[in-house]
């Protein structure tokens, strides 16, 4: 079965229907676990809430870059007292966004480096967002005392995967492998270990082929599966389960395994 690894199931175009789809994900769609990615106070709240309703939903706290005003002593003391719950199981999404800057830069490493302290502080593990910040995210991380997280919707090339992956962090594959124009994806699924890679949906961003411009959600899994498991040329049961077993490397401090 799939561990979705990333998705935003508090973002609004799930308001409809939100509570139906999660159970089906559990009952029919062939998804085991799931971590909902927090973006600011607001997800990272209805996140942990949101993963009282099933066992197998899992939620990151995190300020994301495009949100880095937000933190604050009050904003940090209370992810400290998120993270603490049963159901936390990483500080995320965070880090730098250069692609928008959406705020300001200063502000956004001063963010980062705050919620790497938090994540250092809790023993958690990290879920780090780059857009064309690709050097400096490496540095940041490298200049803290965190060694245990996923590089989520990796774009860099593959030798930094390889120096992340040296590093102790696990390299957040999604639909955008599976685009016509992912050569440097391809590249870096093919050169670095299975066991390094998770899979990522970013529901419901970034829909797989073939269903780009759709609301994007978990059971799509199957199709980044079926990309790597072309690439790597081993079978998709085989990057199902590997990929399972990596990221309840990474998570399984908090999950409960059946």
């Amino acid at each position: 079965m799939f561990f979705e690894t990333h998705a935003h199931y508090d973002d609004e175009r799930f308001d409809d229907d939100r509570e139906e789809l999660i159970s089906s994900l559990f009952r029919d769609g062939n998804v085991e676990y799931i971590v909902n990615a927090g973006c600011d106070m607001r997800s990272s709240r209805f996140g942990l809430d949101m993963s009282k309703k099933w066992d197998n939903l899992y939620a990151a706290v995190g300020i994301h870059p495009h949100s880095a005003d937000e933190m604050n002593d009050e904003s940090y003391n209370e992810l400290k007292r998120l993270s603490s719950d049963a159901k936390c199981v990483a500080i995320g999404e965070i880090g730098l966004d250069y692609h928008y800057d959406f705020c300001d830069r200063e502000v956004q490493r001063k963010a980062f480096r705050r919620q790497l302290c938090l994540a250092d502080e809790t023993g958690l593990p990290v879920i780090i967002h780059s857009r064309e910040a690709a050097a400096e995210t490496f540095d940041m991380i490298k200049e803290s005392n965190v060694r245990q997280g996923v590089i989520h919707s990796y774009s860099g090339h593959t030798q930094m995967a390889l120096e992340y992956i040296e590093m102790g962090f696990f390299i957040g594959i999604g639909g955008m492998i599976t685009f016509k124009n992912a050569k440097k994806g391809v590249e870096v699924v093919r050169n670095i270990p299975i066991e390094s890679i998770l899979i990522e949906t970013d529901s419901p961003y970034l829909s797989p082929v073939p269903l780009r411009g759709r609301r994007n959600d978990s059971q799509n899994l199957r199709y980044i599966v079926d990309k790597i498991s072309e690439i790597k040329q081993i079978s998709p049961e085989k990057v199902e389960k590997i990929t399972r077993d990596s990221a309840l490397r990474l998570f399984g401090k908090k999950i409960i395994v059946a």
